[in-house]
């Protein structure tokens, strides 16, 4: 009987782990700006990125409503948490799309998540929303960060 509950303890430990992993947890501000607000799109950019304040905002376990990255994307070369690993994702974007930038590749892989699906990952997995979650300019510094990505 001691070894059932004990069993049980640590599932249900497991479990809320995962949860809190998965945005559960409490929810920390993206940055001192507001979300874009009406509906607009991040898609054009505001200025140049910050990379300092984008790695502040990669690293948040929620971001507005959304998980934040950090919870599914890892920065180890080879290790998927959720997607795919961002170690290394300025040099690889660069090169995925025909005439397209890297900053645009990312751009576009943040805003519309099933525009360019990685081999092994299933499309709809990413959730959206990008474009109310992150004002355009906290979308330029996750890019910014993740462009020291290489």
């Amino acid at each position: 009987m001691q070894k059932k509950i004990l069993f049980l303890v640590a599932v249900l430990s497991v479990m809320a782990l995962l949860l809190a992993a998965c945005g559960g947890g409490a929810k920390e501000p993206a940055a001192t700006q507001a979300p874009a607000s009406g509906g607009e799109s991040a898609a054009a950019p505001a200025g140049a990125g910050n990379a300092d304040a984008g790695k502040k905002i990669f690293e948040q376990t929620v971001v507005g409503s959304n998980p934040g990255c950090v919870t599914c994307h890892s920065l180890e070369p080879d290790t998927v948490l959720v997607g795919p690993s961002l170690a290394g994702i300025a040099t690889r974007a660069a090169t995925r799309e025909d005439g397209m930038s890297a900053e645009d590749y990312i751009r576009q892989s943040i805003l519309e998540p099933d525009a360019y699906v990685v081999d092994g990952f299933t499309a709809g997995t990413m959730i959206g929303g990008w474009d109310k979650a992150l004002t355009e300019q906290q979308l330029n510094d996750v890019i910014a960060y993740l462009m020291t990505l290489k």
